[in-house]
């Protein structure tokens, strides 16, 4: 989370809307694992990732529907071992995304990195 977090503090600073979207469970190969996470903002930013390929294009869109419905969402993604590396899950497997709405504090706020 580190690694994200002076894109989100920045965001915050500006008053843009984030959603968090973090790995929760991994079955079999993944990418990036458990505890990984990507930052999406109302404005098309994005930083952070969670798997790569296809997977992420779809969270960004799943987390764009968070924002407008300002309701968390656990969404999963798998794939047979045939059709892994065109979605970007390598070797198949399966993972589970919860995405959130990072509430918004007072602009100067920051979390500390």
């Amino acid at each position: 989370m580190r690694d994200i977090l002076p894109e989100i503090n920045l965001w915050r600073r500006q008053d843009k809307q984030i959603a968090l979207a973090t790995v929760v469970k991994v079955w079999g190969s993944a990418p990036r694992p458990i505890g990984s996470k990507m930052a999406v903002t109302t404005d098309g930013g994005m930083v952070g990732s969670v798997s790569g390929g296809c997977v992420e294009g779809a969270v960004y869109e799943e987390a764009q529907g968070v924002l407008s419905s300002g309701q968390a969402k656990l969404v999963e993604f798998g794939v047979t071992d045939e059709t892994a590396w065109s979605v970007g899950l390598s070797c198949g497997g399966k993972i589970e995304i919860f995405i959130e709405p990072l509430a918004i504090g007072p602009s100067s706020t920051e979390v500390p990195t």
